[in-house]
Formats: structure tokens, sequence, C-alpha cells
């Protein structure tokens, strides 16, 4: 179906079905690579991409859309989510469905509750929706134009995530379920985009006491094999509850 049509369409059974003037955008983080990434989409009429994102039904709570919305786009429900920020400026995405009558759902004002995700890169089944023609993962070293306001939306995101580094664990729903001390240093690196010193974080992230220390080590390459650390998963979701002390 053509996509204007396809969108007034949708337009109308939107009208019935999602509360008016409130709408949900998502940016979800994954580890592939040494690299952190970021799940973008492209409209199909869209020269520019975004985040994904939808809307909230009638009957449904707002945690509950954002967790459904995920679900939509990677196949699963098994990802740390977290509000971060709402997005309320004037004209911050009417301008996309400019050329549609003034009825059409899209083109309404909307104020938009962001969530950030962080997803198993293994574990995610990227899937295009009708009005899309792309789902891809993009490094957030290497970020494509935006449109609306989305850059924004993931300059918070991003933002937000280095805060709640400082003083909550972070590395379960991105790094694999066995990992190297180097490995983790290296996942926080990236996200805080600075260098830390390795003796201070390895000091600071044992006195956390999250992690468990295996009986195996990585094996192959020149040098010592290094040990292989797991997440102890009561004492980092303790830790995601009452919070760390310290920052990076």
């Amino acid at each position: 179906m053509e996509f204007k049509k396809l969108v007034e369409q949708n337009s109308v059974e939107a009208w019935k079905k999602y509360i008016p003037t409130l709408s949900i955008d998502c940016v979800i983080f994954s580890f592939k690579d040494t690299s952190l990434q970021v799940l973008t989409i492209k409209l199909r009429n869209q020269d520019s991409w975004g985040l994904p994102g939808g809307y909230v039904q009638k009957d449904e709570n707002v945690d509950d859309a954002a967790i459904r919305i995920l679900k939509d786009r990677t196949g699963t429900e098994n990802i740390y989510l977290q509000q971060f920020y709402t997005f309320g400026n004037l004209n911050r995405s009417e301008s996309v469905f400019q050329d549609y009558e003034d009825n059409l759902w899209n083109k309404q004002r909307f104020v938009s509750i962001g969530y950030y995700a962080l997803a198993d890169y293994s574990k995610v089944k990227l899937i295009i929706d009708d009005i899309s023609n792309a789902c891809e993962w993009q490094s957030i070293d290497d970020l494509p134009p935006f449109m609306m306001d989305h850059r924004t939306i993931f300059d918070k995101a991003l933002l937000t995530l280095r805060e709640q580094l400082n003083n909550h664990p972070i590395g379960y729903n991105l790094l694999p379920e066995k990992f190297t001390m180097p490995e983790l240093q290296k996942l926080y690196e990236i996200i805080l985009g600075k260098k830390l010193n390795r003796g201070n974080f390895y000091r600071k992230i044992l006195r956390y006491d999250i992690l468990t220390k295996l009986d195996e080590s990585r094996k192959g390459g020149a040098h010592k094999a290094p040990d292989l650390y797991s997440f102890n998963l009561e004492k980092y979701n303790a830790a995601l509850k009452d919070g760390l002390k310290g920052s990076w």
C-alpha cells in the first residue's frame, strides 16, 4: 500500500485505540564489537533516521506500553528499561507530516516520554513494521542525521546513562554471561567517553561486590589468560535498587 494511504488508514484506528497527545520514544543501547550501538529506524518516506517509538493504549499502563513497543521492535521483553525524561516542545514532530490533513493522528502535538533500554545484542531480533523500511543498529560514534527531535532525545538518554553509571551498576544486559575485567572496563570507557585508570577501576568495581570471580579464564592469546567474571544477580539487583556510592 502507498505510504500516505497507509498512514491515513492507521490514523483512523489510532484515534480509537490510543491516548491522544501522548507518545513514547525509546533509546535502545547495545554493545557489540567494542562499540556502543543504538537501535534506529527509517520511515518509508524519510531520508533521516529515527528512534523506535509508539503510543499508549487507552487501557494500558505507560510502562507496559514501553515494554510492548520494545517487544514489537526487538522480539524480546527481557530488556533493562528506564524512564528518563519527558519531551514536549512545540512542533517537535508535526513537520514530518506537514503535507497531510490537520486531523491526521501523527500530525497532532505529542508530549513524549523517553525511555532508555539496555539490550543483549545476541538476543535481539530486529523487526520492521509496515511504515518503516529499515531497522538497524548504529554506532554512537557515527550516527546518521535524525528526524524530528530524536537527536535531542538520544543525547539526553546517553547523558542520563553516563550519570547513572556513577551510582548504579551497568553491564548485565550488555555483556555476555562471562566476561573479563578488561571487557567490563572497556564498556564503561565507551559509555563514559573517556579512559579509566586500570588499577582504580579494578579496585572500585570489586569494592561494589557485584561480581563473582569464576574458576576459569579466557583461553587464547600470547599473554596470560585473563580471569572470567559474572554478575552476582542478587547483589546487582540490590545495587540497581539502592544505588552505589562514588563516581567515575
